[in-house]
């Protein structure tokens, strides 16, 4: 038997081939499903004779379209409509938008990449060789890029009459972004809601000039403005423009960041007495119940006023807000006691953002931040005791009833 040998550049011109009729194939299936919607909006077909027809075909038009395979030309149907008063009007396809360029497979691509942190000449340079260096320019990019700003928008301006949130975890880190022509730190403050069954939402995210109260009080009054339920409790750490702006929410019960808090305690604590100082707040956080955790907390203040009066007035600055998370279900209780859910969701966007030495706008850095979670670059988990929390939220409505 006679053997055949193939060589590579035969080999890339058979797989070249392969991809032209795949290509191909594709074009035509869109130019007959692109017919099927014109002859069912005029109800006739070319040709066809009918008392039903209501309008009548003007054409093809040709138009370049780029999917995952590349560009085509695609010869798109034309056609005039006339309703009941005899006005014609153009036809619309539903399936393929007006001016559209791109399928969507492509556009979700190009944000893909964008939101890993790619700009827009990596974009291109990344997706060239699938859609060619014609088809990916920088104002095709900016303009996607551009509908995920509206996107984010509309998100931060929604309504939330009818969304409810049993816990809300708040907190604030830093981006690097160019203000006044100076690159600074800027803060972000953020705002995760767990949903009834436990899943953990972002609710609100805004860049600020600051932490301070004013900031926090405005992010907190735009939340209530907008319809959202107070919860039932808050958790934070322990900055004071974020404590002094919770006075908006009177009713809502507060947990201080029990893992925050412990930090607080070894900065005023010597090195020495630490370990020891540890063991006595860990007797307080992980208790079995809420009495014995005021028992513990009330024995630990009174040690240490004696041993270091700098821990002791630390954690008397909290109180018992250290042990709010006691009085929820215990399987909550390691969701509660600490800002971990944001915390984590603040280390992923601080991850995901490292690639970018700074953001040329200020917008441009929430918009990102809110594509990564909105698209599920970045996944959050049902918080522990997840369970339980159908419960709180009928609690909640009865409240809000």
């Amino acid at each position: 038997m006679q053997e055949v040998t193939t060589t590579k550049d035969e080999a890339v011109r058979f797989r070249q081939d392969i991809y032209d009729r795949i290509r191909c194939k594709t074009r035509e299936a869109i130019e007959a499903v692109l017919e099927e919607e014109l002859t069912a909006a005029l109800g006739s077909g070319s040709y066809e004779r009918s008392d039903d027809r209501r309008g009548y075909r003007n054409g093809v038009q040709v138009r370049t379209m780029t999917a995952a395979g590349g560009s085509r030309e695609v010869r798109i149907p034309r056609g005039r409509l006339t309703d009941d008063e005899g006005t014609t009007s153009e036809f619309r396809s539903e399936l393929l938008p007006r001016y559209a360029r791109r399928t969507k497979e492509v556009d979700e691509a190009i944000l893909g990449v964008y939101l890993a942190g790619a700009n827009s000449r990596r974009i291109r340079k990344a997706l060239e060789p699938m859609l060619g260096s014609a088809n990916v320019s920088k104002s095709a990019v900016s303009r996607i890029v551009g509908r995920l700003k509206a996107v984010f928008e509309a998100w931060s301006h929604r309504d939330l009459t009818s969304e409810r949130y049993a816990v809300l975890y708040l907190d604030g880190f830093h981006l690097k972004v160019r203000l006044a022509r100076r690159v600074v730190s800027v803060p972000v403050l953020a705002v995760l809601g767990v949903a009834e069954d436990g899943t953990k939402v972002l609710v609100s995210l805004r860049l600020a000039a600051s932490e301070a109260a004013s900031q926090w009080s405005s992010v907190l009054f735009d939340l209530q403005k907008r319809g959202l339920i107070a919860p039932l409790v808050i958790v934070v750490d322990g900055h004071a423009g974020l404590q002094k702006a919770l006075e908006a929410w009177t009713d809502v019960k507060v947990q201080r960041c029990a893992r925050h808090k412990v930090v607080n305690l070894q900065e005023h604590c010597p090195t020495h007495a630490r370990p020891e100082m540890k063991r006595d707040y860990r007797k307080i956080i992980n208790a079995t119940d809420g009495i014995a955790a005021r028992k513990a907390y009330d024995a630990f203040v009174a040690k240490w006023s004696k041993l270091c009066s700098a821990v002791a007035r630390s954690i008397e600055e909290a109180g018992h807000e250290l042990l709010t998370f006691y009085e929820f279900p215990k399987a909550m209780w390691r969701a509660l006691r600490t800002t971990n859910p944001l915390e984590n969701l603040n280390r992923e966007f601080r991850r995901r953002t490292k690639t970018q030495a700074s953001f040329g706008r200020e917008d441009a850095a929430v918009t990102l931040l809110y594509g990564l979670v909105a698209f599920g670059q970045i996944r959050m988990h049902k918080i522990d005791g997840h369970r339980e929390l159908k419960a709180l939220v009928a609690k909640m409505n009865v409240q809000a009833a």
